[in-house]
């Protein structure tokens, strides 16, 4: 009777904990919006998350941030993933989602990237790191890993978090209008899952994620990403 009553404490204190974190990401986001956010989230929320995990005595490889069984199998899946994702982007989702919408994503803050290679490289570099490697540690290492273990980590519980994550993700593209946070919302979805079925490993959604940003930013500078004048 003593552990069930410890285990629920626990399981109370955690919650607290998680609803602490909870408010001060949504805090973020509205901070977000009334442009009181520079650059990015990202680093915030990494911040956050490492707060939390030093608090709760993990650490990032907990959480999926740690060599891969096999590089080569996680470079190969995640260049592999990283097509088929833009490729679906450009050609099925984003027409669709722009007839349905009405508008394409709006990328405007890019338009300096078009014909200037300095520029895209130091964008393609930033997005690396700010993209493809911290927000995969934020949304899908620590936000993910967060709301499924508040249910213990039982399999509908990562379903949810899988949806609700990804739902977040898209919100924090803001900036690109709702054709973009839709866009995005898929986005997560798919290396969300990805996520999952590396057993919630980071290397492969990395990967994948800096192969997209890699690919939007030279069709940019190229002048061939759609929507873009």
């Amino acid at each position: 009777m003593a552990l069930s009553v410890t285990w629920q404490e626990q399981l109370r204190d955690n919650s607290w904990l998680a609803l602490a974190e909870f408010a001060i990401v949504a805090a973020l986001f509205v901070a977000d919006i009334y442009h009181h956010i520079y650059i990015s989230k990202t680093p915030y929320l990494f911040l956050l998350g490492w707060a939390s995990l030093r608090i709760r005595g993990l650490r990032w490889k907990d959480v999926g941030f740690a060599r891969p069984r096999s590089w080569a199998n996680a470079l190969l899946i995640g260049v592999a993933a990283g097509l088929a994702i833009e490729l679906f982007e450009l050609f099925v989702s984003q027409p669709l989602l722009a007839r349905w919408m009405g508008k394409m994503p709006g990328l405007s803050d890019f338009a300096g990237l078009v014909g200037n290679w300095k520029l895209t490289l130091f964008f393609i570099v930033l997005l690396w790191v700010l993209g493809a490697l911290g927000e995969e540690i934020v949304y899908r290492g620590y936000l993910m890993n967060r709301l499924a273990g508040l249910f213990r980590n039982a399999r509908p519980a990562w379903i949810v978090s899988l949806f609700v994550i990804s739902i977040v993700f898209g919100c924090s593209h803001l900036d690109q209008g709702a054709t973009g946070m839709i866009e995005n919302i898929w986005d997560g979805l798919l290396l969300g899952a990805l996520y999952l079925a590396c057993g919630r490993n980071l290397g492969a959604p990395v990967i994948a994620h800096a192969m997209t940003d890699t690919i939007d930013f030279v069709l940019i500078y190229l002048g061939k990403y759609p929507g873009m004048k």
